[in-house]
């Protein structure tokens, strides 16, 4: 799933591009891509965006004068950007938006059809998007221990939850928590404040530098390769791949759908953290797959 650094750089790639153009069509391929029906989707065609931003995990497109077009990729879901009219891409073509300049293409790999496109009129009607998780690059550390202490859950739980924690999913959690020296089941009740200090520095350094880097990487261009799978992530996707830290094996926790990748070493003193033996808590602590807290409803910035 594209997370925060991920879709900070679309949003950056975007606006040069579109902003100040006029959205000259709208093509669906997947009637199932589109999950609004009032206003229609026409009521954007042959308007000027203003604006592109970030709503968590989701991208915004402002469009004249008063409508938003909010793009949620979920697991599979990517953009493209690609000639003017271009065509879509058999089974993986979702949407196209097209410009005078060029076409951006929604696309989604696998047979699951999890990306979704919401066409909302004003701004209270695009804050129910708002899962109401704190912008971790920008808050302090005392806001982001209240969030996290707000109930007692996992580590690994609170990151990703979206109503916690805005914009970070299973890869970079997995990054922050190694970065911090920290076990993804610790229980948030049971840290300090100290701890949570280290977690809230470990998490601003993590995105802030895959924010940096991801930036570099694509330049002027527009991202092509975006993946949960990055190559200098120190645990995530490395199971049994010497930690860069230390050297030990990386080690993993699967359940359902969902994955822990962790170095005992540094974040758990050695121990191994045996998937049969912890099932319970994790069945407790997690929903069977992570994009289930995507799909909540959720009012504003409630739970």
């Amino acid at each position: 799933m594209p997370e925060l650094p991920d879709v900070v750089v679309y949003v950056e790639a975007l606006r040069p591009r579109v902003v100040g153009r006029t959205l000259e069509a709208v093509r669906i391929a997947s009637p199932f891509v589109l999950r609004s029906v009032d206003p229609p989707l026409e009521a954007v065609v042959g308007h000027r965006v203003t604006g592109v931003s970030r709503l968590g995990k989701r991208i915004v497109i402002a469009v004249e004068p008063d409508l938003f077009l909010v793009i949620h990729l979920m697991i599979a879901g990517r953009l493209r950007w690609r000639a003017p009219h271009a065509k879509l891409p058999g089974r993986l073509g979702l949407a196209a938006f097209d410009f005078e300049n060029g076409s951006l293409i929604l696309t989604e790999a696998g047979t699951k059809r999890r990306a979704g496109l919401h066409v909302v009129r004003g701004p209270v009607a695009l804050a129910q998007h708002d899962r109401g998780g704190l912008e971790v690059l920008e808050t302090d550390a005392a806001s982001f221990r209240g969030a996290l202490r707000k109930e007692n859950h996992t580590l690994k739980r609170a990151l990703t939850d979206p109503h916690i924690l805005s914009g970070i999913g299973n890869a970079y959690s997995d990054e922050i928590l190694h970065a911090a020296r920290l076990s993804p089941l610790a229980l948030t009740g049971s840290l300090s404040d100290a701890d949570l200090d280290r977690l809230f520095l470990a998490t601003r350094a993590t995105l802030g530098a895959w924010v940096a880097r991801l930036r570099s990487e694509v330049g002027e261009g527009f991202p092509e390769k975006v993946t949960a799978f990055r190559e200098g992530m120190a645990v995530h996707g490395r199971y049994r791949e010497p930690c860069p830290t230390c050297g030990s094996p990386v080690q993993r926790i699967r359940y359902a759908e969902n994955e822990v990748n962790y170095c005992a070493t540094c974040q758990t003193g050695g121990r191994v953290l045996a998937d049969r033996s912890l099932s319970r808590l994790l069945k407790g602590d997690w929903p069977r797959a992570l994009d289930e807290w995507e799909e909540r409803v959720g009012g504003g910035k409630g739970r």
